[in-house]
């Protein structure tokens, strides 16, 4: 296959390239916190209820490894929807979870359009399919004999291909507009937080234009920031001057990325105070490229929030991540991207691939031989690799899953470059 139809954006000439990220009271963003705040608690709880030997009315202890959690979530005007399928000995209430998520992203009074104490909040949580749990439980290499691995027991949650991506034109090893961006929405979200600009509300969204020359970033070209504010705010300029100020120059100042000559746009389409469930429903997994790599790497389709670690949608795209950026820190290449394949109820992967675009540094057959070589992929070696039954996950849900420095977020580690150059020969 040539370059030019491999590498997605292209490596050589001169070329444009936009991410977009939400601020945490996006809409779509609240739901996902809250399906991933049920799963922090639901893991927290079961955690606490083993440490205590507890054992439920029907024999079963509690035990975190026997968690499954898929958790959707719905926002609208005045109402959350909670749903999905969950199995733990542990009671959590939902309806208190949601509210203090709502409560903590600044949705506490009427008159922004949601509020945390008077919205209404249906549970509609039941249990786990058996058809489902028996093929994670048991894989299908244990069941049928060909393992006594105890890592190959759980077998893959659902079947699909899960990317991961990793590029060095940040320190993050993320792809720069969206790093950007991402960073614009948090620090959109700090200094409301801090009443540095108390006049704005948690809705918002930001996005980023960068000029690449020869598939390097060399300057930032249009910024565009879209956020919710108080009603008594009706100066555009102050609002645009403000941003500039306190949002736009210290993200780009710490990233050192030329923007003198950027085209700043600031609630283009003027007003913005009716925003959050109020503006538009929000749904768990619909901003998946946000999520992820801002549309600069690939992705596999499959949402992240409201799932535990062994559903591979989120584990395997955690893995994948993992593998990239080790592969980029450790100079084999200046991009990767790996992608892997699962069946449900199989341990092993179905495939694994690895592209690095033309900017390998050394033969391309020889990091696949060495990604294989250092990395276990199956998904009871990832849970533990990555230690994944944690509740570390409603913090993932806001401002990406990737390129963040958290200790907590153990896929951004670059613990296996020794191994990787050693196995490549270096």
């Amino acid at each position: 296959m040539s370059e030019e139809l491999r590498s997605i954006p292209p490596q050589h000439g001169s070329f444009v390239f936009t991410s977009e990220s939400v601020t945490e009271g996006h809409p779509d963003k609240i739901a996902d916190q809250i399906s991933d705040a049920v799963l922090d608690a639901i893991l927290a709880k079961e955690i606490e209820l083993q440490e205590q030997g507890y054992i439920a009315p029907n024999g079963v202890p509690a035990n975190v490894e026997n968690v499954r959690c898929a958790c959707e979530t719905l926002v609208t005007t005045g109402t959350v929807i909670v749903a999905g399928e969950i199995r733990t000995q542990a009671y959590v209430d939902v309806q208190e979870i949601a509210r203090g998520v709502i409560r903590r992203i600044g949705y506490n009074r009427a008159k922004f359009g949601f509020d945390c104490d008077t919205c209404g909040v249906m549970s509609l949580i039941h249990e786990q399919s058996p058809d489902i749990a028996q093929g994670v439980d048991e894989s299908f290499e244990t069941q049928t004999g060909a393992t006594t691995d105890p890592i190959d027991l759980i077998g893959a949650g659902d079947q699909g291909m899960m990317f991961g991506y990793a590029s060095n034109e940040t320190k993050t090893l993320m792809p720069m507009p969206h790093y950007l961006a991402s960073r614009l929405a948090e620090r959109l979200a700090a200094v409301r937080h801090d009443g540095t600009l108390a006049y704005l509300r948690p809705d918002g969204k930001t996005q980023v234009t960068v000029r690449y020359e020869d598939g390097k970033p060399v300057e930032v070209t249009t910024i565009v920031i879209s956020t919710q504010h108080a009603a008594e705010i009706e100066d555009m300029g102050k609002i645009k001057a403000d941003l500039i100020e306190h949002v736009i120059t210290p993200v780009m100042d710490a990233e050192n990325m030329p923007w003198d000559n950027a085209d700043i746009y600031v609630n283009p389409t003027g007003r913005f105070v009716v925003g959050g469930p109020m503006g538009d429903t929000g749904l768990t997994g619909r901003k998946i490229i946000v999520d992820t790599y801002g549309g600069y790497g690939r992705h596999g389709g499959g949402a992240f929030s409201g799932k535990d670690c062994t559903k591979v949608d989120r584990s395997a795209a955690y893995a994948a991540r993992w593998v990239a950026k080790n592969v980029v820190a450790a100079g084999l290449a200046d991009r990767c991207e790996v992608e892997l394949a699962y069946a449900i109820g199989v341990s092993k992967p179905l495939s694994i691939m690895v592209d690095t675009f033309g900017t390998a540094n050394v033969a391309e057959d020889k990091i696949v031989e060495a990604v294989e070589k250092t990395f276990d992929l199956r998904p009871g070696a990832i849970i533990r690799d990555l230690d994944l039954r944690r509740p570390i996950y409603e913090k993932t849900a806001a401002y990406g899953h990737f390129g963040r420095e958290d200790a907590d977020f153990t896929w951004e580690k670059t613990d296996r470059v020794e191994e990787l150059k050693a196995a490549c020969g270096l």
